[in-house]
């Protein structure tokens, strides 16, 4: 395995947040929703067991779909709360919008140290001590602040009310809880799902790519500094209009929003659900700056975009959707009948990706 193969499958089946499953049981949920459902029959479309972007339930006695997801932006919020905390939001946004919905509401969850005290915002948080200069100490009241004008920035240029919350100054740990809830109302017919559907497809990438968000190789043990995701307001709202207007269109099989391990992750885990392979070139995916590393277009997670799928014959309306709303699109890939995700740029291979790593390569990334 290379670097980036490396960082990328230790996301994909080591680190918990890819892997839920293997800290919770689901069955657990599935169970009590079936005895939910003799009272309520037919209400849950979604559910957590389906490891979707976000879960989609009908409201009773109408025709209306509600779609939910919560997100949690923690770590992230030890170097950077300010952005991390909307970054939070915007992520949780997006995986509603991936389900075919639009945003409407949201509820947050604070966690942190006693107002007073005093935490280290910056590159060295984790250490408690700052070698490099960059890092700010600040009250854990301020740092709060700084956390909760992120979310209430994303919310207003998403126009998501905010409803409610929670804030606990028990915590006493170096990394404060960022906890987002966001729930909207279904658009589509149906829910869109992440799951690839047919050998073939075109893998649409809307959005610009940069190398912000480095979380994935940071959590692999890969580079020494966490440089998280920055908050980017209008490619958000950009974003979710183009795909709302993308979703018009009837045309889009499969959808995933781009969070954790970015393009790689979102393009791996919609194939390996599908049961199919992904071929995917890296080279004409726009980009966001000058002398960006095909494994940095791969991997980082920078905000405000999206990953859909499309038949052949449909690309060029569901490309002319998106544009409409001035957001940059491109096709980057198809899915294929292949038994795992090749990635190339500029004609050479960056990562192969399997759907299911040997014992040998498990036990070297654990």
């Amino acid at each position: 395995m290379n670097r980036v193969e490396k960082a990328l499958m230790h996301g994909l089946f080591v680190h918990l947040h890819h892997n839920i499953d293997k800290a919770i049981d689901f069955n657990m949920f599935r169970l009590l929703n079936e005895k939910v459902a003799k009272t309520w029959p037919g209400l849950v479309l979604v559910g957590p067991d389906a490891n979707d972007d976000a879960g989609v339930i009908k409201v009773p006695g109408g025709d209306a779909y509600i779609v939910g997801k919560m997100e949690s932006h923690n770590s992230p919020c030890v170097a950077r709360p300010y952005d991390s905390a909307a970054t939070g939001a915007g992520g949780a946004m997006r995986d509603v919008v991936a389900m075919g919905g639009r945003p409407l509401f949201a509820l947050d969850f604070i966690g942190t140290r006693p107002l007073e005290e005093s935490v280290l915002v910056g590159p060295c948080g984790f250490q408690g001590e700052c070698t490099c200069g960059k890092c700010e100490v600040m009250t854990s009241g301020e740092r709060v602040n700084l956390m909760l004008k992120g979310i209430r920035d994303m919310c207003d240029a998403m126009d998501v009310f905010v409803i409610g919350g929670g804030f606990s100054t028990s915590f006493s740990d170096i990394v404060p809880a960022c906890v987002v809830a966001v729930f909207g109302k279904l658009v589509t017919e149906k829910p869109l799902t992440k799951p690839a559907k047919n050998i073939g497809d075109k893998i649409i990438l809307i959005g610009e790519t940069g190398r912000d968000g480095n979380d994935t190789l940071y959590r692999a043990g890969l580079v020494p500094e966490m440089r998280p995701a920055l908050a980017l307001f209008g490619e958000e709202r950009a974003t979710m209009e183009a795909s709302l207007s993308a979703f018009k269109t009837g045309k889009i099989n499969a959808c995933s929003d781009l969070g954790a391990a970015g393009i790689g992750a979102a393009v791996c885990e919609s194939a390996r659900y599908g049961g199919f392979g992904a071929r995917v070139d890296l080279t004409g995916a726009p980009l966001k700056g000058e002398d960006i590393t095909p494994e940095e277009i791969l991997i980082c997670e920078t905000q405000g975009r999206m990953l859909m799928q499309v038949g052949p014959g449909d690309v060029d309306d569901v490309l002319g959707a998106v544009r409409a709303h001035g957001a940059k699109a491109t096709v980057i890939g198809e899915i294929t009948g292949d038994d795992g995700a090749t990635f190339t740029c500029r004609g050479q291979v960056v990562a192969s990706i399997p759907n299911k790593p040997t014992a040998a390569q498990l036990a070297e990334l654990e």
